[in-house]
């Protein structure tokens, strides 16, 4: 919980609009005050309950829209519109920390005073300040680590994307896992390879000419991925290779579905040329990902159900090196979490203890880590 996830693009916040968006488990309003920054609170009046993201946004507050009680930006109610208008005690809504970088607003569920000394990644690469880039999203419904595990491995264009991304020389690739810290990096190289056309024609690739082509993934956790791809005509020197840069950047919504955001990115210095292909081949590059991998992502959900990915005893084969990796950083920095929560909970009265815990993580978000 102790981490930043993406809950939106910059530009799906209006000024004096309010979003709704359930992330890892909490439901959520999101709305700009009238400094235009980012306030994200629980999705509940602490009156009778109703969801905030009913109502609107006055004066740079959100306005219950049951009996009319405004919170402000920190959480506080600041108007109580009935009987001497004195605000009533306890009239608060719990407040996220936000930050608005690389195009999209970040959200951090976990200790509010953990987030300000946590830096966000980088994602450079797609700061709309200093490239031209192009955006994406998709709900999947499937835990968020299958879509992780689906990027760490990209042995799977060979088979469920034959016709688009693929091609035979996949799976006979050099695949290299390397750890840093608490980052894993799956680089793929595939040499002398025919290009599937639909490839071929969004790296501009000539009719028949073979290519190497090398795959970068680097994961951070919880589950944020940075995908290169650099592809070179073998008659040709590196120099004139075309390379595309991508963000992958996941946030679970429930314990089986995924806000699944992506980003691609040209500099500036490409001109209205570069940004005009860009475009045209991101929606190239994810029509199979929203019509080949999804499907078969939701129908691993299905068969997996509500039982532990472990308990089912999975085949491990050399390709999951990666996947595999991050799942137990994971798993790790779960289980370190967890013993903070306990360890803090011991020095709490007994009678207020569950109280305390489940008033800083809330019991669905507290299900998603275990």
């Amino acid at each position: 919980m102790n981490a930043w996830y993406v809950a939106a693009f910059s530009d799906e916040i209006k000024v004096g609009k309010v979003l709704a968006r359930t992330l890892v488990g909490l439901p959520v309003v999101l709305y700009r005050d009238d400094a235009r920054k980012i306030v994200a609170l629980d999705d509940r009046c602490p009156h009778r309950f109703a969801p905030l993201s009913r109502g609107r946004v006055v004066d740079g507050a959100i306005e219950c829209p049951y009996h009319g009680l405004r919170f402000g930006s920190s959480g506080a109610c600041v108007m109580n519109p009935h009987g001497n208008g004195r605000l009533p005690e306890g009239a608060t809504v719990r407040c996220y920390p936000t930050r608005e970088r690389y195009g999209a607003i970040w959200f951090w569920p976990g200790e509010a005073s953990r987030a300000e000394s946590t830096p966000l990644p980088d994602f450079e690469f797609v700061d709309p300040r200093r490239n031209f880039t192009s955006t994406g999203y998709l709900l999947t419904r499937a835990n968020y680590q299958l879509s992780s595990d689906n990027v760490l491995d990209l042995s799977h264009l060979q088979f469920l994307h034959p016709n688009t991304l693929g091609s035979e020389h996949i799976a006979a690739a050099q695949v290299e896992c390397l750890v840093d810290g608490d980052s894993v990096s799956v680089t793929r190289r595939i040499a002398e390879e025919a290009l599937a056309p639909f490839v071929a024609r969004a790296f501009k690739v000539a009719d028949g000419a073979l290519v190497n082509r090398q795959l970068d993934v680097r994961w951070q956790p919880p589950a944020l991925h940075t995908v290169s791809m650099r592809i070179c005509e073998t008659t040709l020197s590196d120099e004139f290779a075309r390379v595309s840069h991508s963000a992958h950047w996941l946030s679970p919504e429930t314990e089986r579905s995924t806000h699944y955001f992506y980003v691609f990115g040209v500099p500036h210095q490409a001109g209205l040329e570069g940004a005009a292909e860009l475009r045209d081949g991101v929606e190239a590059l994810m029509t199979p990902f929203r019509d080949e991998d999804l499907p078969m992502l939701e129908a691993q959900q299905q068969v997996i159900g509500d039982r532990d990915f472990w308990s089912l005893r999975p085949v491990m084969l050399p390709i999951d090196a990666g996947a595999v990796r991050a799942r137990r950083i994971l798993e790790r920095l779960i289980a370190a979490e967890a013993q903070t929560q306990i360890a803090d909970a011991a020095r709490i009265e007994p009678a207020s203890r569950k109280e305390r815990v489940a008033g800083a993580l809330g019991e669905d978000a507290g299900r998603l880590v275990t």
